[in-house]
């Protein structure tokens, strides 16, 4: 039988939405089979260590009891004997129990440098706390919604020895041990609304202290999580007068603490993870990963002073904290897993690659075999056992390279007859292990990455394939509407023949689903039909339209500097992309022409260099990069002249869009109104929104009037965004036309003096663009709401350049259009240039739309990584965490920018565009909207391709989760937002404008029709 191909041939804007649809399908389906294989997750061994025999796997116990309190966030140089240069009044010197009782006696209280595992985030850190192991890359969405552990782990090991677990604090213990404490000692609370200082902690306080008074001995562990520390770094940062009141705090509950504690009770205080300058984390900078942690007996002491002096220094590693003069004792994080269950008694976990840390056992000999010798080799064994089960399991096959090196290090171990290097040599295989490991954490599926790969590759062909055709024919839609119904038809025969082939093949293809099989056969098959249907023509003057700004932009992920410094590359790449514009400008023949070109690729050079004064810093950029987003590195309040500046841009803003309006005298019908009455009380509110949140954080106004401008700010957010959303949207839906309506009053005949009004309505060259720009302001007001106050004053100075690139293009493309006609043989065709066709837009001119919202997304105080995520938009419009509220508040503040630049694609083909009778005007505007959109889609997927294809090139390379992965991620989820925008843009903003003029034409030419009847 026969396919019938005209079975589906979808016309108008059925057709432009599936297009586009389509595009993102074979975007999605990249990059979900690359991720798949890129960042998977690493094997957790269900295994549960246990002693087969007495003292074969632990020590006896030092300590009867356990108090491990968790001071969320709590940063190294908090307790640090030396605290670096400069030193903080408000979080240095601070909280000083721990270095008081470590000066007084060392022998009972140990405070180390810790070494938390990147990514620096609560759940994370709470899994290598108790079970030792490392994290994953993509373990950090899980940060949200994470899952129970079911590898074995100090709390699992303290629940099968009998043992009464007491839980207060941060409900993420929940999520992760939701059966290990003990039910009627159990108190979790929220974690996630860093609005709320407090609760949490005045939480662990109320249920701490009654069950170290509680002389029956009810529990034999206490963990308590304070959250106060953390919320206060998200909320005002570390230099800020509340986290002084809030360390305070904390020394005072570690007084009482200690006040309380029985001699056979150990207290262990450690933060989970430290803060970057500005109080954030989640990223691997020295200031989010160095953790403080102290380890304090009021009764056996830990170590014996003279035998702690003998410990070899390979053992006793040392690292100088930044800014301090003094090298202080660094040790991992997950140390502290075999240390505590040698000192309770308890197995080491089994999937554990921490080391013991030397000076808890430096005590007296037992058996004829000091205890540090016993602690390490019990260690050293179970680690040993861990890879050895590892070899074994299903992913074995990772350790083949290193498993020689290991199986010698091990041997090294065995043959070690010198009592003296007994210990080292012990410690250095641990430590090697977890070095190897760590090289391994990330597994790669590297058929998976090949198939994303080439999934990516062909979509980036064939997109471009598309955009060149839509370039070049003369009707779009009879072009597009035959290849749509034979790409889904291809699409589908290759889901219907996937099953079978996986069924023949799947063996073949380790690690690939038939999900996976289906994504990619479907995909391929849609590609290559369009490839092999529309496949341009290769020529010389395809070489010469090579987008080089693209291609120098895409090199740039396969170095790390570039790569971390392309918040300053874009503004150059930005600038150089109007340089074609400018040299127009220079030649062109008319001089109003040239002033134009010239006068607003200024304006649009000067806004670009403006917002690039807008700066957050990554770690690597240090110390040549200085914040400016923020008052501070280490304050997160917007600096003074943002704070004089905000109000004013945002009431300038929307006289400034008008006047842009004006020059096309398209400022008229809804427009006035709508900016008057609709954009520019929004812009107002949303800069009132944040100086409120300024005002309550910085107290300015008195600590009591904090809970007034909570509420304030909260109705004023929510209003203002339903406002946009509903108000603002059925006010454009139903008032779409910006036209000038004019009524006059005319003789109703000869010799009579009544009048009659005549209505007169004046179409304006530019009444496709001005409708829609009143729907992208719509958008862009609502990523302005979630904007911090730089920000916002940064999306003006887009806004503003956006539109002075758009008369750029425009009067480019009039300067192109008089030259053809001077070229022209006929001069006469110069007296009927208003007639001619419309010269169409360039790729060219697409690549600084592109880049402007990149160049927005860094300027509005976003980095490439997890750190620059802004929680305080979470709260906007809530004062707790509440879905999906939060969730959408957080995605409009971070890929927001991005976004609404993609929504502003169709303004490329509508801008100017004169309306006509018929048919036709419209359809190049939604085709011309279509093409505009495709050109964006295809400049950020070949940014993701090229991320991609160098992260999966370099996947072992030092940087690879430092940048390049972040990177992907980054380039990811804006392709994923910029084609939802673009199909949103031109499935609701072209659509709507282009059907009302087009309606408003045809009523026209009817009533005038009508009238010739008469």
């Amino acid at each position: 039988m026969a396919w019938n191909l005209d079975l589906w041939r979808p016309k108008g804007i059925r057709l432009a939405v599936s297009v586009l649809c389509w595009v993102l399908f074979v975007h999605l389906a990249g990059m979900y089979l690359f991720t798949r294989g890129f960042l998977l997750t690493r094997m957790a061994l269900p295994d549960i260590s246990s002693c087969l025999e007495q003292g074969s796997c632990t020590l006896p116990a030092t300590h009867q009891r356990l108090v491990l309190l968790v001071v969320d966030a709590l940063r190294f140089d908090f307790v640090s004997l030396d605290p670096p240069s400069p030193v903080s009044p408000f979080h240095h010197d601070v909280l000083t129990l721990p270095k008081e009782l470590t000066a007084r006696d060392p022998s009972r209280s140990l405070l180390y440098n810790s070494f938390s595992d990147p990514p620096t985030t609560t759940l994370q850190r709470i899994k290598g706390i108790t079970t030792g192991s490392l994290p994953t890359f993509v373990d950090v969405g899980s940060s949200f919604g994470g899952s129970s552990i079911e590898e074995d782990s100090i709390i699992h090991q303290l629940n099968k020895a009998g043992k009464r677990v007491a839980f207060m604090g941060d409900d993420t213990w929940m999520t992760v041990f939701p059966t290990f404490f003990s039910p009627n000692m159990t108190y979790p609370y929220d974690s996630f609304n860093v609005e709320d200082l407090h609760t949490v902690d005045e939480g662990v306080i109320r249920h701490l202290f009654p069950l170290l008074e509680d002389k029956s001995r009810s529990w034999d562990t206490i963990v308590g999580h304070f959250l106060g520390v953390d919320h206060v770094g998200h909320r005002v940062g570390p230099d800020h007068p509340t986290m002084k009141t809030k360390l305070l705090q904390m020394d005072n509950v570690l007084r009482r603490v200690v006040d309380l504690l029985e001699d056979d009770t150990l207290l262990v205080v450690l933060g989970d993870h430290g803060m970057d300058r500005k109080g954030d984390h989640g990223g691997d900078d020295i200031l989010e990963t160095s953790a403080a942690l102290w380890i304090y007996s009021k009764g056996a002491p830990l170590s014996d002073s003279e035998r702690a002096k003998s410990i070899p220094s390979t053992l006793l590693s040392k690292e100088t904290y930044p800014g301090s003069s003094v090298a202080h004792r660094w040790i991992q994080q997950i140390d502290i897993v075999p240390t505590l269950s040698l000192l309770l008694g308890l197995p080491i976990p089994f999937n554990n690659l921490g080391s013991v840390i030397p000076e808890v056992f430096a005590r007296a000999t037992t058996g004829g075999k000091s205890v540090l010798d016993s602690a390490i080799s019990i260690n050293s064994a179970q680690v040993k056992r861990y890879l050895n089960a590892y070899r074994t399991s299903a992913s074995g096959s990772e350790l083949d390279t290193l498993w020689p090196s290991i199986e010698a290090a091990w041997a090294s171990v065995t043959a070690t007859k010198d009592d003296s290097a007994y210990a080292s040599s012990h410690f250095v295989y641990t430590r090697f292990a977890l070095q190897a490991c760590r090289s391994l954490w990330a597994q790669f599926n590297i058929g998976q990455m090949g198939i994303g790969l080439s999934v990516l590759i062909l979509s980036v062909i064939a997109v471009g394939v598309l955009y060149s055709r839509l370039s070049n024919v003369t009707d779009w839609e009879k072009w597009a509407s035959k290849r749509v119904g034979k790409i889904v038809r291809n699409a589908g025969v290759g889901a219907v023949l996937s099953p079978p082939v996986y069924l023949a093949l799947g063996r073949f293809l380790p690690g690939v689903g038939l999900v996976d099989l289906t994504l990619m056969v479907s995909s391929f098959a849609s590609c290559l039909d369009l490839l092999l249907e529309a496949a341009p023509n290769f020529s010389l003057q395809s070489i010469n339209s090579v987008p080089i700004i693209l291609v120098l932009h895409s090199l740039i992920f396969l170095s790390n500097s570039f790569t971390f410094w392309e918040d300053r590359i874009v503004p150059f790449l930005l600038i150089t992309s109007i340089v074609p514009a400018i040299r127009v400008g220079l030649c062109a023949p008319e001089t109003r022409m040239r002033r134009r070109i010239l006068l607003f690729s200024a304006v649009f050079a000067f806004c670009v260099r403006l917002m690039a004064l807008s700066t957050v810093c990554r770690e690597e950029q240090q110390p040549y990069c200085h914040v400016t987003f923020y008052a501070s590195s280490s304050v997160s309040s917007p600096p003074p002249v943002v704070l004089f500046f905000s109000l004013p841009v945002s009431l300038v803003l929307p006289l400034v869009i008008r006047r842009f309006l004006a020059i096309s005298a398209s400022d008229k019908g809804l427009v006035p109104s709508f900016l008057t009455f609709v954009l520019r009380p929004a812009l107002v509110a949303s800069s009132v929104c944040w100086i409120f949140e300024w005002l309550e954080t910085s107290e300015i106004l008195g600590a009591g009037n904090t809970p007034l401008l909570r509420i304030a700010r909260t109705i004023l957010a929510q209003g203002t965004f339903g406002g946009l959303l509903l108000g603002g949207t059925v006010l454009w839906w139903r008032h779409t036309l910006c036209v000038d309506i004019r009524v006059t009053k005319t003789e109703a005949g000869e010799g009579t003096k009544d009048t009659k009004p005549k209505t007169l309505v004046v179409l304006n060259t530019n009444s496709y663009g001005s409708p829609f720009l009143l729907f992208w302001s719509i958008c862009f007001a609502l990523v302005y709401l979630t904007t911090q106050l730089t920000g916002q004053i940064v999306l003006g100075l887009a806004a503003i350049a956006l539109l002075a690139h758009l008369e750029v293009c425009d009067s480019v493309r009039d300067v192109q259009a008089l030259n053809k006609v001077f070229a022209s043989s006929k001069l006469s065709a110069a007296l009927d240039l208003e007639n001619a066709v419309r010269t169409p837009f360039t790729f060219a001119q697409t690549v600084p739309l592109a880049l402007l919202g990149l160049h927005t997304f860094y300027a509005t105080g976003h980095q490439a990584t997890i750190s620059s995520l802004q929680w305080k938009s979470a709260f906007l419009l809530t004062p707790t965490l509440s879905y999906p509220a939060s969730r959408v508040s957080v995605i409009l503040n971070t890929f927001g920018p991005q976004a609404v630049f993609a929504i502003a694609a169709p303004l490329l083909a509508c801008w100017q565009l004169a309306p006509a009778p018929g048919a036709a005007s419209r359809s190049e505007a939604l085709g011309g909207s279509v093409r505009a959109g495709v050109g964006l889609m295809l400049y950020n997927s070949v940014l993701l391709l090229s991320s991609a294809a160098s992260s999966a090139w370099l996947r072992r390379h030092l940087m690879v989760w430092k940048v390049f992965a972040p990177r992907f991620m980054s380039a990811a989820a804006s392709l994923m937002f910029v084609d939802f925008a673009v199909i949103l843009a031109v499935g609701v903003g072209v659509h709507r404008a282009s059907s009302r003029i087009s309606k408003l034409i045809e009523n026209m030419e009817q009533s005038k029709k009508d009238k010739i009847k008469q």
